[in-house]
């Protein structure tokens, strides 16, 4: 009987820290049995060797910047079965996408000695900005167990199921205190996707919102809170402008508090 046929996997990287990468790499034994079943195609921080398209399964990390990036991001979607944007560069343009809020040629005449040769977009944004996301997983980084989720169910046939819920939930469920509720301390747990286990507030701090917006935040409803605990506009501004600075419900509600110009 002919062998099966190995499901083909490729990790492609744009603008990024190579952060979620890593976490893949993190997995340590389960990546071992991940390589048993799939056929490691592409994938930089693991090894130079590339094989040729097309892949079953791609793994997209970071944001486009850049006019290259912009095509070749169609060449990946091109060669790839499925393709699953892992980590907040890649879902909402990452920490780079802070040069939304300002002119990215100011930056790059102060920068660089020779800025005639840096090619780059105005704007720095998501992967699904470009090309169909089948799946998207959230955080800086990502969380390798909802990696694996997903690795996993390819290979099975079935979809992945992937959390939902708020980092409230998470800080319930292993009955960490509420820091907003018993220390007065900020915190973007109620607006926050899941996926660290609530890991701030375990440590007596406020959420940073590293897994970006739930589908549907009260980020409005947050505002008055954040400032009973302490922060200023211009502060709560600043929390929603980090990692996650592009997505829009946190873009929306940093613009909100922001200073008017």
């Amino acid at each position: 009987m002919k062998p099966r046929r190995k499901p083909t996997l490729a990790v492609w990287k744009f603008a990024s820290c190579d952060g979620c990468q890593l976490s893949l790499l993190d997995c340590e034994d389960e990546l071992l049995a991940v390589a048993d079943v799939v056929d490691i195609a592409n994938f930089p921080e693991a090894s130079r060797a590339v094989k040729r398209g097309p892949y079953d399964l791609s793994l997209v990390e970071g944001s486009i910047t850049t006019p290259h990036d912009a095509e070749r991001i169609h060449q990946v979607r091109r060669s790839s079965r499925v393709l699953v944007a892992i980590g907040a560069c890649a879902t909402s343009g990452g920490l780079q996408a802070l040069r939304n809020l300002a002119n990215a040629e100011d930056w790059v005449s102060i920068v660089y000695a020779n800025p005639s040769y840096v090619q780059t977009l105005r704007n720095s944004t998501a992967i699904a900005n470009h090309v169909k996301v089948d799946y998207e997983l959230r955080g800086c980084p990502i969380d390798k167990h909802q990696l694996l989720e997903v690795v996993n169910t390819f290979v099975l046939g079935r979809a992945p199921v992937l959390p939902t819920h708020s980092v409230c939930l998470d800080c319930k469920a292993r009955g960490t205190p509420c820091v907003m509720v018993t220390m007065g301390r900020p915190c973007l747990g109620p607006v926050t996707h899941t996926g660290c286990g609530a890991l701030c507030p375990s440590y007596a701090r406020g959420c940073f919102g590293c897994f970006g917006p739930l589908r549907q935040p009260a980020t409005a409803a947050l505002g008055p809170v954040l400032k009973r605990c302490g922060w200023s506009d211009v502060q709560i501004a600043h929390a929603y402008r980090s990692t996650n600075a592009a997505a829009v419900p946190f873009r929306l509600a940093g613009d909100a508090h922001a200073p008017r110009r």
